[in-house]
């Protein structure tokens, strides 16, 4: 995904009111995407130009939950310093090719995070907080596995 930069005003949301975008054909399978003089993200279908739907739509995910681990961890005051999270979806054969499952694999670190915090952090992340997990199917499976300060854990 290619972005493209614009005023912070630009990038703010009003709860309760609905999030608008809009999609320009630039041409084969790409477009450049975003909200009205906000930043702007390049979609191509190919996956050359920038990242596919799908991906897109795997990035929105991790990202989503991303944001709430940090969130929860920061009000426990135990900050994360680094998160970086790979994100597998798998499809179905069938047309459409829907995601059927997606495997998050979290890397964390950060003074004073214990394990059973972070854990708690991300299930309640993608349980219960994250708005584009809860726009899914019900029927896509999501685990997700935590290495915290560079010790693998439980897979969820």
């Amino acid at each position: 995904m290619t972005i493209t930069k614009s005023s912070p005003a630009a990038q703010t949301t009003t709860p309760g009111l609905p999030s608008r975008v809009s999609i320009e054909w630039s041409g084969e399978h790409r477009f450049d995407t975003g909200r009205s003089g906000g930043k702007r993200a390049t979609f191509d279908g190919s996956g050359i130009a920038g990242q596919s739907p799908v991906d897109a739509l795997l990035s929105a995910l991790a990202t989503c939950a991303a944001i709430d681990v940090v969130d929860i961890l920061a009000k426990r005051r135990t900050p994360v310093r680094s998160l970086k999270v790979d994100v597998t979806g798998e499809r179905v054969d069938t047309i459409p090719r829907r995601v059927k499952h997606i495997a998050l694999a979290f890397r964390m670190s950060g003074d004073g995070i214990e394990r059973d915090q972070a854990e708690r952090a991300i299930d309640l992340a993608i349980t219960k907080y994250c708005s584009v997990r809860d726009s899914l199917r019900e029927d896509i499976g999501i685990d997700w596995t935590l290495e915290l300060n560079g010790e693998s854990g439980a897979t969820r």
